[in-house]
């Protein structure tokens, strides 16, 4: 039987009444819990300024012949890439240099001049580290000394996690059409709740980035699966909107990002209040109802009768019965086409051009996603206050998805995006000329460069989808949606080339 044909039901319950609406937002808000989640490592992960701890107390501080009471005082002006260190002295005496990776005992210990050109020996940074708290006191960095010749562990928080993102996609959007959309909601949610706790939780960085990677798992789980489960029950006449603006509540999870990581200045409780968005979701998930569309292709036509009963009740509109739309369906020849062929991947390169607009198509998905997560990632370390920053970066999305939706009817999709993905790398490049201290004009440039990129990445899963056929549609947009995970695998490890190049991430 095919299931489009069941679109007629929501000429009858309501396109987008007030059961939609109930169940629309209920789920949406679970999606600002996901956001939260994928880009929580921009301040969990964040390096401050830091310097080998001494071998005992000190009793003086010496900074570019300057001396200062505390450490607090340099942080301002001290710089590892400069190739600054910090001269003290212990109360035995003794005269140390500390960098941030080595310290030098200087053997004429009269000597506190900043410049030194006598003997002295070196030793790594056995007793610890120093870290500048002045803006965050405790950061995973700080927890496990994740500096130096461990700074690379550092490196593979973001992209571990998004590699499990990759997993649960695979995992749950399989299991989703096995075993329903809403145990698979149920499940991911509760687990969203679980492992964002036990992440707080953790005892050391293995530990730590094991969690994340299941959290990351069952986020993606559900970041997938919602997608399919609002569409279900949304008619034609609001689908397209609906879907797109799911990436809005998403966008508002990094504001929240944003606005938590400048109220609260310890990972671990930062960790937990991110994870509590999930909490009043998974305490209403169940009250959720198994789609029509699923029920009807499992052949459990009574429940799936009863919850369009229920939708009607809710929308104040009259039922439809499920018996005669099938008995429809079954003596319409073109609506009803039994078929035992399974299409798979190489069916999206049947020939030439179905095979070229793949690769395009993948191709568009990769640079997307990739520069999303640059984009956000990287707002960082535009200058200026961090955290308005990525604040901006994710507000900016919002506007974006709405130029979508108006701009995609009126000029085409193509058009839209073609005009969004050049837009992205104009202002990449702008940000590339304007000079350092205009930071104000790197934000604003960086802005319109999301907004771009979010356009394209929003309208790419719409787009695939008009692309291609009903029977290959799933392996088109899984697909894209797979090659897109590689570019948010590889767009953490573009921001960490900052540190070769401040323009490394724009180059890409």
């Amino acid at each position: 039987m095919g299931l489009e044909s069941l679109e007629v039901i929501f000429d009858r319950v309501g396109h987008f009444g007030r059961f939609q609406v109930f169940l629309y937002f209920t789920c949406a808000i679970q999606n600002t819990a996901c956001g939260m989640h994928y880009l929580a490592a921009v301040f969990l992960t964040l390096h401050p300024k830091h310097t080998c701890r001494p071998p005992g107390n000190v009793s003086q501080i010496v900074f570019h012949n300057t001396s200062v009471w505390k450490l607090d005082d340099i942080w301002t002006q001290f710089s590892i890439g400069r190739g600054d260190y910090i001269v003290v002295q212990l109360y035995d005496g003794d005269v140390w240099e500390l960098t941030g990776c080595y310290r030098y005992r200087r053997e004429n210990k009269s000597s506190l001049n900043y410049d030194y050109d006598g003997l002295k020996s070196s030793s790594p940074c056995v007793d610890g580290f120093i870290y500048d708290r002045s803006k965050w006191d405790n950061t995973v960095v700080t927890q496990w000394n994740l500096v130096c010749n461990r700074e690379w562990f550092a490196s593979l928080i973001q992209p571990t996690f998004m590699f499990g993102v990759l997993l649960g996609a695979l995992a749950f959007g399989y299991l989703s059409d096995r075993v329903g959309r809403r145990l698979v909601m149920w499940s991911t949610s509760i687990g969203m709740y679980f492992f964002g706790i036990a992440v707080a939780f953790t005892f050391d960085f293995y530990s730590f980035i094991i969690t994340r990677f299941l959290l990351a798992v069952v986020s993606s789980g559900y970041l997938v699966v919602v997608f399919v489960y609002v569409t279900e029950f949304i008619g034609m006449k609001a689908r397209t909107w609906a879907s797109i603006h799911l990436h809005s509540f998403f966008a508002i999870g990094t504001m929240v990002v944003a606005l938590t990581g400048y109220l609260v200045r310890t990972w671990w409780t930062y960790q937990m209040i991110l994870s509590t968005a999930s909490l009043p979701f998974v305490f209403g998930c169940w009250l959720l109802p198994e789609t029509p569309f699923w029920l009807v292709s499992e052949g459990r036509y009574e429940e799936a009768q009863l919850i369009l009963d229920k939708v009607a009740r809710w929308n104040r509109a009259s039922t439809c019965k499920l018996t005669e739309i099938l008995s429809l369906d079954l003596h319409d020849p073109i609506a009803f086409k039994p078929s035992a062929v399974k299409y798979n991947l190489l069916d999206l390169f049947h020939d030439w051009n179905i095979g070229t607009r793949t690769l395009t198509v993948w191709l568009v998905w990769f640079t997307a996603c990739f520069g999303f997560y640059s984009f956000s990632l990287n707002s960082i370390n535009l200058g200026g206050n961090e955290y308005l920053n990525l604040f901006l970066m994710g507000a900016v999305e919002i506007p974006a998805y709405i130029f979508v939706c108006l701009g995609m009817d009126i000029f085409g999709r193509r058009n839209i995006l073609v005009f969004s993905l050049l837009s992205s790398a104009f202002f990449s490049g702008m940000v590339m000329v304007i000079p350092r201290d205009r930071y104000i004009w790197t934000v604003v440039a960086t802005m319109a460069g999301k907004f771009g990129i979010g356009s394209a990445f929003g309208l790419i899963f719409l787009y695939t989808a008009e692309l291609y056929p009903t029977m290959i549609r799933t392996q088109a947009v899984g697909s894209g949606s797979m090659v897109s995970r590689g570019g948010s695998i590889l767009a953490p490890f573009s921001i960490y080339l900052s540190s070769i190049w401040i323009f490394m991430p724009q180059m890409w």
